[in-house]
């Protein structure tokens, strides 16, 4: 699905507020978990700290994908997205360690936490994220950036939901081992999201098939199109979360060379329609051209294929 400025303008303007939003709470977070003395506060809010970036990512890929591209850069910016995932899955899974560290302790010499606050300041970050995601809600399906930044929010949501719970257990039985319970749950959390992004951006770099895609679905699906033979020499790969490229070489049967500019619309519209591939380079050829009437008059003999259609290059967002 393709975003037109209209909307661009409104999915920034949703973000933002989201993003206000997801600070707030994380700075309630922070300012609670010191006054409360409640590890599963703190905890929460590094698993916060993964919304706010998670948000912000969303929201530069759209600012980045509205600036044009140089010479020295025909991409623009858009690996910055990939380079920031880096540092903040590690600091992420530093952040984790340091939590499930401070909290074994708890586990053997539990501490006392302020429960009654701990569940009011809970609570207020809950409807935060809930109000985020409800801001969110109604893009998340046409754009996978956005999806993902509603999923993170969906997270933290659960996870409030659970220091909740644990505030009160503490506030009617005393029982302040749940804290550090708690905690531990959410670093680990935190440590299975911080490895999954590390390696969504370490597959990008590599220049891997995206995960969505079924790649041989996507090409039984070229080949299916009338005219096409076969689809060969294919590369498909992301420049950052929200681009796909793909380049081909696509035979084509020699009673449909002559349409083979309707063909490759065909391919492209394929594409871009249920791949949400807009950047393609297509190369088409027609394997059997030499045995064509006006070839075989003159005598042609070539023994590679014979390119009846060019690469083309479609940079269209």
């Amino acid at each position: 699905m393709t975003l037109h400025p209209p909307a661009d303008q409104i999915v920034s303007r949703k973000l933002l507020l989201a993003i206000g939003l997801t600070v707030v709470t994380l700075i309630a977070e922070i300012v609670g978990g010191v006054w409360t003395n409640s590890l599963a506060l703190l905890s929460d809010a590094a698993h916060v700290f993964m919304d706010v970036f998670a948000l912000s990512l969303s929201l530069l890929a759209i600012r980045f994908s509205a600036r044009p591209a140089t010479e020295r850069r025909t991409f623009g910016l858009h690996r910055l997205e990939i380079l920031s995932s880096l540092v903040n899955g590690a600091t992420l899974l530093l952040i984790a360690g340091g939590i499930i560290y401070a909290a074994s302790g708890r586990l053997f010499h539990p501490e006392a936490v302020k429960s009654r606050e701990m569940f009011i300041i809970a609570v207020i970050g809950l409807g935060m994220n809930l109000l985020a995601a409800w801001l969110l809600h109604q893009h998340h399906h046409g754009d996978l950036n956005v999806r993902s930044a509603y999923l993170h929010v969906l997270s933290d949501a659960a996870a409030s939901v659970g220091v909740i719970a644990g505030g009160l257990v503490m506030l009617y039985t005393g029982w302040y081992v749940i804290d550090a319970l708690i905690s531990i749950a959410i670093a680990l959390t935190i440590a299975f999201g911080a490895l999954r992004l590390l390696r969504e951006a370490g597959h990008i770099l590599l220049e891997g098939v995206p995960s969505h895609i079924d790649l041989a679905q996507l090409v039984s699906r070229m080949q299916a199109v009338a005219g096409v033979i076969s689809v060969h020499h294919l590369h498909l790969w992301s420049v950052c979360s929200h681009i796909t490229v793909l380049a081909a070489h696509v035979e084509l049967d020699a009673a449909a060379r002559e349409r083979s500019r309707e063909i490759l619309v065909a391919l492209e519209e394929l594409l871009e329609r249920d791949y949400q591939i807009r950047y393609t380079t297509l190369q088409l050829e027609c394997s059997g051209c030499e045995e064509g009437p006006v070839l075989q008059a003159i005598g042609h003999t070539a023994a590679v294929p014979i390119v009846c259609g060019h690469g083309h290059a479609n940079h269209r967002h």
